[in-house]
């Protein structure tokens, strides 16, 4: 009579005792083999079973039971590792559902007849994996790593108990996964990947690693991620440290001449005859994209080798200011809060006139990073900056930073400023809600009356520009009637006007603000009494088409 092989429409339970009767038949069937012929199970045998069909059940039939000699026993288990993979799936290792393969076998064996074996399997593997890669064949290594990793890793660890053996398959692995590292890591044939293997390592995996931050890694991302994820101070630094040789060996003239002749050979395989001026062009914009590569590693790992190279990059004017600003993005997250050399290099990006737009807004987040004692003094002084757009940028800052302490501060020197624009105000206002330790209803009331300067007044009525809603319109009505004047836009400032456009009777029509009194009518009354009680947040359709204030800056 056959064994039933069971399918997966069985139960678990089923086909695991199927997977015992066939073991048993196996382990009979071995036994027979040898009576009948007179001859012992030889290495040569266990071989020949790795390429038969019913081969793994046998090889762990024999890995098993300890009537067999160890040695076999071991080759058996080499075996299973090494053994080709059937419909994509590693058999040897991992078994099927109807048979167990090598890692099941080992943990259903008892920890005294299991450890020697492992004991002696693992001088194998460790040889194994340190096969040199061949260009023209698929890496041997693989398999052992993989069997390595799996004994090391399954049932949390309980296959390898003797720390000798542990400690000598860890530093294989180690070994292992800093050579021929991109190839290793694209590989998608093996059965636990290089992640895998450097997350179970941990810090010692990574260690090595920022030797492999070279100019022509391809994989400069992953190894940082890796890296800050994983490696200790340390390794970081070094890392950090490999990324500047990188960027600055990218941003030489030995990079152009060394990427020249492939750039010439792409355009002549693509039928391109560039001129000189266009050949330069193509060098330069793929020089660029080269550094943002370097940054975007140099922003996972940080540290202060990074650091000081971005913050130099982003100052030196002769870089494009698209590169510059990457520069400055790959910092985020980096600069140190009360570091005061770094915050004045960001500081004079922010307020330098010649700071390219593209910059500035990039320039404002990293202030935004730095204790509000590195940087409120400098911003304050932005508030003389005829650029109103700097001062804006300056304010939104601060007030993001402040708690209620700071505000009399704030306002006082906001109320010196003569021009503005009326998109500041409408900036400003709203932010009062972000003040720490404060209601900023009451902010509002209180720098709303007459006796503050008017821009001060304009910025605590803004507050409403975006919040509250159809129940504080008596908070503004006593307001309507005000003639106070605001106040004007900057000398030659096209872009400035003091005008809030409006739909009446469904046709768009723009209404000048020249008072507090228009502001609230044309400006805060619309949005605010379009919200029901419960919104609180602006919406496109409540917010004055010319009012646009500035871009919000993050903290």
């Amino acid at each position: 009579m056959k064994p039933q092989i069971l399918t997966a429409q069985h139960s678990p339970t089923e086909r695991r005792n199927s997977a015992r009767v066939l073991l048993l038949i196996a382990a009979l069937a071995i036994g027979a083999i040898t009576l009948t012929s007179g001859c012992r199970i030889t290495e040569e045998d266990v071989h020949l079973w790795g390429r038969k069909s019913m081969g793994p059940t046998k090889l762990v039939a024999v890995l098993q039971h300890d009537k067999y000699p160890r040695n076999l026993r071991v080759e058996s288990a080499l075996t299973l590792t090494t053994m080709p993979p059937r419909g994509g799936r590693a058999v040897g290792m991992l078994g099927t559902d109807d048979y167990p393969g090598l890692f099941q076998a080992l943990s259903e064996m008892t920890a005294g007849e299991r450890a020697p074996i492992v004991d002696e399997l693992a001088p194998h593997l460790i040889e194994g994996m340190g096969q040199a890669p061949s260009a023209d064949q698929p890496d041997p290594s693989f398999k052992y790593k993989d069997a390595a990793y799996g004994m090391l890793t399954h049932t949390e660890g309980s296959l390898v108990s003797n720390a000798t053996t542990t400690e000598a398959l860890n530093q294989a692995l180690v070994g292992w996964a800093n050579t021929d590292f991109e190839a290793r890591m694209d590989n998608t044939s093996q059965v636990f990947g290089m992640e895998q293997v450097l997350r179970y390592l941990k810090t010692e995996g990574v260690r090595p690693l920022p030797s492999r931050i070279t100019p022509e890694s391809h994989k400069l991302a992953e190894l940082t991620r890796l890296i800050d994820e994983l490696g200790d101070e340390k390794t970081k630094v070094e890392a950090s440290q490999q990324l500047v040789k990188v960027a600055e060996y990218v941003d030489s003239d030995a990079w152009v001449k060394q990427k020249s002749p492939s750039v010439q050979a792409a355009n002549k395989a693509s039928g391109i005859e560039a001129t000189e001026k266009q050949f330069a062009q193509q060098l330069a914009a793929y020089q660029e994209e080269e550094q943002r590569r370097v940054f975007a590693a140099m922003k996972n790992v940080g540290q202060k080798p990074a650091v000081n190279y971005l913050i130099a990059y982003a100052q030196n004017t002769k870089h494009a200011p698209k590169a510059r600003a990457a520069a400055l993005a790959a910092l985020e997250g980096h600069l140190s809060r009360n570091d005061s050399t770094q915050a004045k290099a960001i500081l004079d990006l922010l307020s330098n006139d010649d700071t390219p737009d593209i910059m500035r807004d990039l320039a404002a987040n990293r202030v935004g990073e730095f204790a509000r004692e590195e940087v409120a003094a400098r911003l304050f002084e932005l508030f003389k900056n005829p650029n109103w757009r700097v001062r804006a940028t300056a304010a939104q800052l601060l007030l993001k930073t402040s708690s209620k302490t700071n505000i009399d501060e704030f306002m006082k020197e906001l109320g010196r400023v003569r021009s503005m624009a009326l998109s500041e105000p409408l900036a400003y206002g709203p932010l009062l809600k972000e003040v720490d330790q404060a209601q900023p209803a009451e902010l509002s009331s209180q720098y709303s009356k007459p006796t503050y300067p008017v821009g001060v007044r304009l910025t605590a009525l803004g507050y409403y520009f975006s919040e509250g809603d159809k129940d504080d319109q008596a908070q503004l009505s006593p307001y309507l009637s005000d003639r106070t004047k605001v106040p004007s836009c900057p000398k030659d400032d096209q872009q400035c006007s003091w005008t809030c456009n409006l739909v009446e009777e469904g046709k768009a029509v723009a209404r000048k603000v020249s008072t507090v009194g228009e502001f609230i009518r044309f400006c805060i009354l619309p949005p605010l009494l379009s919200r029901a009680p419960e919104e609180s947040e602006e919406t496109e359709e409540n917010k004055p088409k010319n009012a646009e204030a500035p871009a919000p800056v993050k903290k």
